[in-house]
């Protein structure tokens, strides 16, 4: 009795959530596997001194910082993600799966677009891996992305309440069936959250042993000791006969009582739940000027007898508990599935995109062959029939499925394409309506400007960082003044999520963003290279001035005839960088061999300040294409042109 037993499952551990996700798998991966050159006789496990050591390798490489307690700990957790998924062994050495990410991201051959799901080849592989992965709930198995894809066959999409706490829930068939039958009655109003968590630890023999104790012993701290079913120290539990106490004998109207209740809450370990479930108002101040005003109406304090409160006292002790674990793993669980590309989390609603939707569809009986079971194949490079009993789809199946249940006509994997880059378009379209009006994107601007890197990832991605961020929202404003004209998606060279979020990999790109501009009245075809950089001062002469005109140069050079320029966007301009730009207008550009070269090149500088006053004022790019035109042909001094062709006409 008293003792803990896992009532959910979570992909990965706490101790492995981790930004930058994508670009630190693979780092990690380049790290074990130069580590393990080095070290390739010996065993990882129960070898202190080799994590250690492990610690420390990447320590210097700049993965990591700090200098922590147990570095041998510290080592194991950093690395335990990349096992729960088949990407290395027990032995923190890299299986074929994790070898041949590698080798994606060494030769930065992610878009690779020729799977059924026409995904990148990064996430096909997660895809596949997460398909595998299991995960040890007690006496059963249960592999999470099977789980998810059963349940919303059923259910058609999560709410972000129910991906949290309800789907986690689902550790055996029975369980699963149970909550997609209780998550049909949530949604007809027959049913809480709370009451659907609050069945299934009920449910368990250690629970109401507990619970039974609870009501025939004497309430003190060892009790609460008894019955907490703590998951770590045992003295968390001590505190809660003290809330036990306050609440029994709160008097309502009394500012002191209060208070003590008030207190007794936040010395919980997770007392922001009992503060909420109680209080109204949440600061002393408040509650000592209006004490009847003070409190919720809550079931606790309404109790008709002492085992009606001893009850609903223990249900909400453990519900909070259990709600606090579930939302610790959200995260965590959202983070893995993410990097499939075939969830979406966008618009308050979890779903699979439109072809991997089709596909589990398709394979649904294969998926609860599989939902439950074990794997010993996990590190291996498995083909989908491999991984799922039973399942041949085939590109023509996947045809007549979108056909059948969507009424959308394909008949070969280009036209399955298209349909896939329309979707995106739209789910781009929408994630730009509504998560990136002028004013957040203002607002970005001015964070990029003062280095605010945690505001910016906290509103854009943290799977990213803050420089290919800046590309982005660089992106997305052009997007804008371009009047959602052309293909931003295929312009914009990065990665994105299926949320079209960015991401960052270990390997680089090119240029930032080619925008091509089909003819119209106001302008001839042509191409814009957009280059955006947050670096400043000489590091901006040293590493932007060569790659902007080179990749500018290259791209002449390989479309002879093409109209193309360049623009150049960064939070601070330096002098010398818009002087050098200027002189490329007379500056010959040679190919490699020196057979062919280009006479000029039209680059246009330009501060953030002036962009955050072009979508103040609304300016599209028919506007701008002929400021910069005119600018072009314009003879001055570089920083008189800047402040006279540029500032002055964007109207700063």
């Amino acid at each position: 009795m008293g003792t803990y037993k896992n009532f959910c499952w979570s992909l990965g551990t706490t101790s492995f959530r981790t930004s930058d996700f994508n670009q630190k798998i693979e780092w990690q991966l380049a790290l074990l596997s130069e580590f393990r050159k080095q070290h390739a006789a010996e065993q990882w496990k129960d070898n202190a001194a080799l994590q250690e050591r492990y610690y420390k390798f990447i320590k210097k490489s700049g993965f990591l910082s700090g200098n922590a307690p147990r570095k041998d700990k510290d080592a194991r957790q950093k690395t335990s993600g990349l096992c729960n998924i088949g990407l290395i062994t027990e032995e923190r050495r890299l299986t074929p799966a994790g070898e041949k990410l590698l080798r994606m991201s060494q030769e930065g051959t992610f878009k690779t677009n020729d799977n059924l799901l026409q995904i990148p080849a990064d996430s096909f592989l997660y895809f596949k891996q997460l398909l595998k992965t299991s995960i040890k709930v007690e006496n059963h198995e249960v592999r999470p992305f099977a789980v998810l894809a059963i349940m919303l066959g059923e259910l058609g999409h999560f709410t972000p309440e129910e991906f949290t706490y309800l789907l986690p829930l689902a550790i055996s068939h029975a369980r699963m069936q149970s909550i997609i039958s209780k998550i049909k009655q949530l949604r007809s109003g027959q049913t809480s959250v709370d009451d659907i968590i609050l069945n299934v630890l009920m449910g368990m023999n250690n629970y109401q042993e507990a619970f039974n104790e609870f009501l025939s012993s004497t309430v003190n701290e060892e009790l609460f000791i008894k019955v907490g079913i703590n998951r770590k120290s045992k003295k968390y539990d001590k505190d809660y006969y003290r809330l036990f106490l306050a609440a029994h004998n709160l008097q309502r109207d009394n500012a002191d009582s209060l208070a003590k209740l008030l207190k007794a809450c936040r010395k919980i370990n997770i007392g922001s739940y009992w503060v909420s479930y109680f209080f109204a108002v949440k600061r002393e101040r408040a509650i000592r000027c209006n004490p009847s005003g003070a409190l919720n109406d809550v079931p606790l304090l309404e109790c008709a007898d002492e085992r009606e409160f001893r009850t609903r006292f223990f249900w909400l002790m453990h519900l909070f508990k259990a709600k606090s674990t579930l939302y610790d793993y959200r995260d965590l669980n959202r983070r893995y599935f993410n990097i499939t590309d075939t969830v979406t989390f966008a618009g308050g609603k979890i779903e699979f995109t439109l072809l991997a939707s089709c596909f589990f569809s398709l394979c649904a009986d294969g998926i609860e062959k599989i939902a439950f079971t074990r794997t010993a194949a996990l590190g291996n490079d498995n083909e989908l029939p491999d991984i799922i009993p039973d399942c041949s789809v085939t590109m023509d199946d996947l045809c007549e499925k979108l056909s059948a249940d969507y009424g959308i006509s394909a008949t070969s994997a280009d036209e399955v394409q298209t349909i896939v880059d329309n979707e995106r378009r739209e789910r781009f379209d929408r994630l730009v309506d509504t998560m990136f009006p002028d004013s957040v994107l203002l607002d970005l601007l001015d964070d990029f400007e003062a280095r605010k890197d945690d505001s910016i990832r906290s509103i854009v991605s943290n799977n990213a960082d803050v420089p290919t961020i800046f590309e982005y929202i660089v992106g997305v404003i052009w997007y804008k003044i371009s009047n959602r004209h052309g293909d931003i998606l295929s312009a914009m060279n990065l990665s994105l999520d299926a949320d079209m979020l960015p991401r960052t990999h270990a390997a680089g790109g090119g240029e930032d963003i080619t925008y091509h501009y089909e003819a119209c009245k106001e302008y001839g075809a042509h191409t814009l290279l957009i280059e955006a950089t947050l670096s400043d001062g000489n590091n901006q002469r040293r590493m932007e001035m060569e790659p902007v005109s080179r990749h500018l140069g290259d791209y002449m050079l390989h479309h002879s005839g093409e109209e193309a320029y360049a623009m150049f966007v960064t939070t601070f301009l330096h002098i010398n960088v818009l002087a050098d730009f200027r002189a490329r207008k007379h500056t010959f550009y040679y190919s490699a061999d020196g057979a062919s070269h280009i006479e000029g090149m039209k680059i246009i500088p330009m501060q953030t300040d002036v962009l955050k006053t072009i979508l103040r004022r609304q300016l599209k790019y028919p506007a701008l294409y002929a400021m910069f035109a005119t600018a072009h042909d314009t003879d001055m001094h570089p920083k008189e042109w800047y402040d006279s062709c540029i500032v002055a006409k964007a109207g700063c």
